[in-house]
């Protein structure tokens, strides 16, 4: 079974779409549910292209987080290295002109 983390940017991130868009308190647990999946299959995520080649994500208990994550296979360890509101014209999905 493969690790889970969070980068501390991730953390970061997180820490302010709680407080930007005033997510409930029990947001850090409903994350973390949401990653369980990456536990065993780590390679769930559809990959991302562009910029964020190298990069899968998984959606967070809203349909619009996005978990942007990298899958570490050597060490069996995925890491989110970043998580964003995938409605913003900058989210890791978003089409580039």
């Amino acid at each position: 079974m493969a690790a889970v983390e969070l980068a501390a940017t991730a953390v970061k991130d997180l820490d302010a779409l709680i407080s930007t868009h005033t997510l409930p308190a029990d947001t850090r647990l409903r994350v973390a549910k949401s990653l369980r999946g990456l536990e065993q299959f780590p390679l769930m995520g559809p990959p991302l292209d562009g910029r964020w080649e190298g990069l899968r994500f998984v959606l967070g208990p809203w349909r619009w987080l996005l978990l942007v994550y990298v899958f570490i296979e050597p060490e069996d360890r995925v890491v989110v290295v970043t998580i964003q509101d995938g409605r913003s014209s900058a989210a890791a999905t978003a089409a580039r002109g």
